[in-house]
């Protein structure tokens, strides 16, 4: 299978069920900035400092990414859409658990902190802040276009899932949180 087409040289792409858009459509642009946040996951899950647990659960949200991403370029008129796996609570509760499991770990949270204090935390904060615009981006949509409540739901709790972790790869890697100076 070819990789281009050449269909979408003049500006055009297809939605899965085959509708015709402009590339600049905001179902494109949430499926495509969901794609660049797992671009980003897999970055984090590359790092050497990375853990095998902290893999595992990565692998699964790259899953359930591609699932999304799926959910926001399928025209939800089409048969095509019966067809795509579906996320479910169980999803959003195993984000919370991970979440509960690392936070066990790290010391409460008295100040903001700015990101950074290590090159993984740093990819684990633009890996938050692409979320929270991806799901700016799929509230956006959702105010034409079917969006499915638990993709909304998963990317907001998601979202917190990257600080979590941001914090937990600051503890294990011993590195400094520099608190935010508010003055």
């Amino acid at each position: 299978m070819k990789i281009y087409t050449r269909t979408g040289d003049k500006g055009q792409t297809s939605l899965i069920g085959g509708t015709r858009v402009p590339k600049y459509d905001d179902r494109i642009e949430a499926y495509g900035t969901i794609d660049e946040l797992n671009s980003f996951v897999g970055l984090i899950r590359d790092h050497e400092v990375c853990d095998d647990a902290s893999k595992k659960q990565l692998l699964i949200i790259q899953d359930k990414l591609f699932t999304i991403e799926s959910h926001l370029a399928t025209d939800r008129t089409t048969l095509v859409a019966k067809k795509i796996p579906e996320l479910n609570e169980n999803d959003v509760k195993a984000l919370e658990m991970e979440m509960d499991m690392m936070s066990a770990n790290i010391e409460p949270l008295t100040n903001f902190i700015l990101p950074g204090g290590h090159p993984l935390v740093s990819f684990c904060h633009i890996a938050r802040t692409v979320c929270r615009r991806a799901e700016r981006i799929c509230l956006k949509v959702s105010e034409k276009y079917p969006v499915d409540e638990l993709d909304l739901k998963y990317i907001n709790r998601l979202s917190d899932y990257f600080f979590i972790l941001a914090r937990y790869f600051n503890f294990i890697t011993k590195s400094t949180e520099t608190k935010w100076n508010s003055h």
